[in-house]
């Protein structure tokens, strides 16, 4: 019992102490402000509340968000920030010259972090973000996921092409057969 008195008085001072770190006032320093308006700020994706000091009866904004930062873990072990910019355009280069608009590149990019951070993900890696992308990819576009997947799983020849073309088309393609018949004359070349 005394164990649990303890942790809540331990708790209570944690609290305690959040509560002073309250919002001081720009102008006067004063700790003690009141909100008059709190709104959603879609543009900064932030809460927007306007105060107004107890003590110099000024106003001011503060905007509020919370820190969904998600990191990603580089084939070489470090750490950098999801960039969204950078997801939109690896697909942007993927997506080029296919039925797939950049508004779907856009959209993707933010379905794919929205997924990831709606799932209390914080940490993922290069790899399995690209596995996510080559997924997403694979209903959307084959071309698209043919591009990217040559950039993502990097490619040493063109038998590595071909076995990802082969793992995603359908039976009896003819698209396998000219690719075969290319790589036959490109072996035949070398000789």
């Amino acid at each position: 019992m005394q164990d649990i008195l303890l942790l809540s008085s331990s708790v209570q001072k944690c609290f305690d102490s959040l509560n002073s770190l309250d919002m001081r006032c720009p102008f006067c320093n004063h700790e003690d402000s009141k909100v008059t308006d709190s709104r959603f700020a879609a543009e900064v994706n932030a809460i927007r509340r306007r105060r107004e000091c107890t003590q110099c009866m000024r106003r001011f904004t503060t905007f509020e968000t919370v820190d969904l930062s998600l990191q990603v873990k580089k084939r070489d072990g470090t750490f950098e920030d999801f960039m969204q910019d950078k997801l939109i355009h690896g697909l942007d280069a993927a997506c080029r010259h296919t039925r797939v608009s950049h508004d779907q590149v856009r959209a993707l990019a933010y379905k794919i972090k929205a997924d990831l951070v709606g799932k209390g993900i914080r940490e993922i890696e290069s790899q399995r973000l690209g596995e996510i992308v080559l997924q997403h990819l694979l209903g959307i576009d084959v071309v698209a996921y043919i591009r990217f997947a040559c950039v993502y799983k990097r490619f040493k020849d063109i038998q590595e092409l071909v076995e990802a073309i082969q793992s995603i088309a359908p039976e009896g393609s003819t698209v396998l057969r000219e690719l075969e018949q290319e790589e036959d004359i490109h072996a035949a070349d070398e000789k």
